[in-house]
This record gives C-alpha cells, structure tokens and sequence, in this order.
C-alpha cells in the first residue's frame, strides 16, 4: 500500500451528494471528497434551503469538504462559518473554474491574474474565521507566469493546502498538462500542494509521481468518472476479476439511476443526469463511442433501461 492520498474532484451536476454516497458504498481508495461548488451565499436562510449537500460531513467514513465559488468575501466568511456549525473541518475556495462566464466576472480561475484581490480577501476571510480552508486553482488564467504571485500571496496566509491543475484557465480540459511551471510553483509553495490534471490510469500516476517526487496528495477527476476502480489501482489494493468489476459497476450506476429517479420523483431529468455521467463511464468499455451514442438517445426510462443493459451484455 503506498503512502499517497487521493482526492475526488468536485464536477458541477455530476459529482453531488447522490453519487458521492454511491460511489463510496461501492468504491475504495478516495480519501477526501470535495463538494460541487456552492454559489451565491446572499443569506444563511437560502444556503439552508438548497444544502441537502452540506447535512453530511462524511460519506462512508471519507470526509466531504464544502467549496465555495466567490470573490465576495463576505459570502465566504458567511458559507465557512455556516459550514463549521454542520461540523465540517475544511472549506475549499474554487480560483481554479476554467469557464468562461465565470472566469469573465473575476470568479475562478479569471481571479487568477489579480493576485491583489486575492490577498485582500484571504485577510479579511482568515480573519472572521477558524475552519481550515483550502484552494484551489490552475496555473494562470491566461499565462503561466501568474501562479507565482498567488504562490507569493498564499505563502504569507493561514492556508490548509493548495490543489493546482496543471493547465491555464482558457485552455478548460484541452491540450497539456504543464509539468514544469507545476514543479516550480509546488517547489516555491510552503503549504501542502495537491496536484490534478490528467490522470487516467496507474501508468499516468506513476509518471507524475515519478516527476513530483515532493507531492503525495493528488486530485482525480475524468479519471475515475471513466474508471471508478483508478483510485483504488493507484493505491495497490486488492480488485476484483474483470467480470466482477463489471457487476460492481452494473449494481453501482444502477443504483446512482434509481436514486436521482426516486430524488426526481420519475421526471425524465434524471435520464440527463445519467448521459452526463455515461459520457465519462462509457470510456471504459470496449465501443466507448457506441456504448455512449445507444444511452444519449434515450428519452424514456425503459430506453435508458435496455441501452444500458446492451452496454453490460
């Protein structure tokens, strides 16, 4: 067993309370899991009535950390007290958020060339409170050069850890990973860094490892959503044969499907739901492209039904 801790990216509408649950009833391996993040704290009374995410700190024993999408800092000293009454240890501050109409209103990674908004809201924040908190970011928004200053920043605050994913805002998902400018910015951090970006199998993880020999905290995202069992690999743990993977991943989706069916009370958005999540999965079957093109046809819960059971046979 190695000594490296794993992290579950927080994805908008796909990583929620429903398959964190799930996915950890099923899975081993993640030891921390970040929420989506939360936007638009205005009152404690609107957070209460939409934070069915927020009524549990753990999930089968791993620990969910709230995160929060703001440049006001106000709302965040508002959403991180709010979360240390529920019991939680740590919030997380999102400045990583490649898209565009989040980054063109300075929120997520569009904060990133404003290192000076930054601190100014890091020393209000850390002042009025006491939970942990974390960020996390990209290496820039636009040039590499900007996560220096935020590393300048950071280093001089009450900061629990840093997760950087290796790219630029603007490049959202596409094109490298950016291994250097990562290893000098994580070389010059005095905090814990995480690193994230592009890890989809053990030989990724083994190669990234090799390289930032100082990291031993990682955050994994498309990654797991293609192959739930990565963390678990990454981590040397016993697996299972492939045909029992296969049933583990049947019963597992099966039950994220009639979970969001139940929570949705049987509208048919909890067919889009899925397609969001098979969009990922599919890509650990042997037709990927085919597996994925049968279930984002389906409109009615009986196609859905007999798409994924063709994908299984």
């Amino acid at each position: 067993m190695n000594k490296h801790k794993l992290y579950l990216a927080p994805f908008q509408g796909i990583t929620t309370f429903t398959y964190r649950e799930i996915y950890t009833r099923y899975f081993k391996g993640i030891d921390k899991l970040y929420t989506p993040f939360f936007v638009g704290v205005q009152k404690i009374s609107g957070l209460e009535k939409r934070a069915t995410d927020l009524n549990v700190t753990y999930h089968n024993k791993i620990e969910v950390i709230p995160q929060i999408l703001s440049k006001d800092a106000d709302e965040i000293i508002r959403f991180a007290n709010y979360c240390s009454k529920k019991g939680f240890k740590e919030i997380n501050w999102n400045l990583g958020c490649p898209y565009p109409r989040v980054a063109n209103k300075k929120r997520g990674s569009g904060m990133l060339p404003h290192p000076e908004m930054i601190d100014k809201i890091l020393r209000k924040t850390l002042t009025e409170t006491e939970i942990n908190f974390s960020i996390k970011c990209r290496l820039g928004y636009k040039d590499y050069n900007e996560i220096f200053p935020i590393i300048n920043v950071i280093n001089t605050h009450r900061i629990s850890e840093l997760t950087i994913h290796a790219r630029l805002g603007k490049q959202l998902y596409t094109g490298d990973v950016n291994k250097e400018i990562f290893k000098e910015a994580s070389q010059k951090c005095n905090i814990p860094v995480v690193y994230n970006g592009d890890i989809f199998t053990v030989s990724n993880f083994n190669n990234f490892s090799k390289e930032f020999n100082n990291i031993d905290r990682w955050m994994i995202g498309r990654g797991l959503l293609e192959d739930p069992f990565l963390p678990a690999r990454i981590k040397g743990m016993n697996i299972p044969e492939k045909n029992e993977q296969k049933e583990i991943i049947y019963k597992f989706i099966t039950s994220v499907y009639l979970a969001y069916r139940k929570k949705m009370n049987d509208r048919p958005q909890a067919i889009s739901v899925m397609k969001e999540l098979w969009n990922s999965l599919s890509k650990s079957f042997d037709h990927p492209q085919k597996v994925f093109n049968r279930i984002k046809k389906t409109k009615s819960f009986d196609e859905y039904e007999n798409a994924v059971n063709k994908a299984f046979e």
